[in-house]
């Protein structure tokens, strides 16, 4: 099988086996997503690209410990989390400051209607605001929910918490967006 349709598991189980090339091509697959989510949790881009390399760096060490009772992709967003709230709890610092628009993946149209795009702007610098104040499990969640795509079960694998809690913190994370930006602007 070509390395580029092995499984991101059968990669993992090569990695364990001291296969380079097949750690490379787990980095390929997820390093703009790692970093993606590292940023979206820390929000702060050398503390996001660090982490995100971290992560890969305890996948590489750790790889022959992955038993395939999770999807891959879970396991390793679990240590991605993991380093990134740890993070949090160790310095205990939490910016408020909003990161420029080209961090954020964009697919302008042709000619914007300058009025729109500042529009956009402002509304995704209140949308950043608001997650800024939510607290790391609340965002973590809602991160790996949103931009991941992770159902909750998948979520809860990942926080190591019941799908119960995982809900409680999407629910309270919801609220607290909307009631910090109120009825006209509230996501969903």
């Amino acid at each position: 099988m070509d390395n580029s349709e092995a499984s991101d598991e059968a990669l993992c189980a090569r990695v364990a086996a001291g296969d380079e090339r097949a750690f490379d091509q787990l980095v390929e697959r997820y390093q703009a997503r790692a970093y993606r989510t590292a940023w979206l949790v820390l929000r702060d881009a050398d503390e996001a690209r660090d982490l995100s390399q971290e992560a890969f760096v305890r996948l590489y060490l750790s790889a022959g410990r992955f038993r395939g009772e999770a999807r891959f992709s879970t396991w390793f967003h679990r240590i991605l989390i993991n380093l990134c709230l740890d993070h949090r709890r160790k310095w205990r610092v939490w910016r408020e400051k909003v990161e420029p628009a080209e961090e954020i993946e964009r697919f302008p149209a042709p000619e914007p209607d300058p009025v729109d795009v500042l529009g956009r702007e402002q509304a995704a610098r209140a949308l950043w605001d608001a997650v800024a104040h939510l607290s790391p499990k609340q965002r973590a969640a809602l991160v790996l929910m949103v931009q991941e795509g992770l159902e909750t079960r998948e979520i809860a694998a990942v926080l190591r918490m019941s799908e119960a809690t995982v809900r409680v913190h999407l629910h309270r994370a919801v609220a607290a967006l909307r009631k910090r930006l109120g009825p006209d602007r509230s996501p969903g």
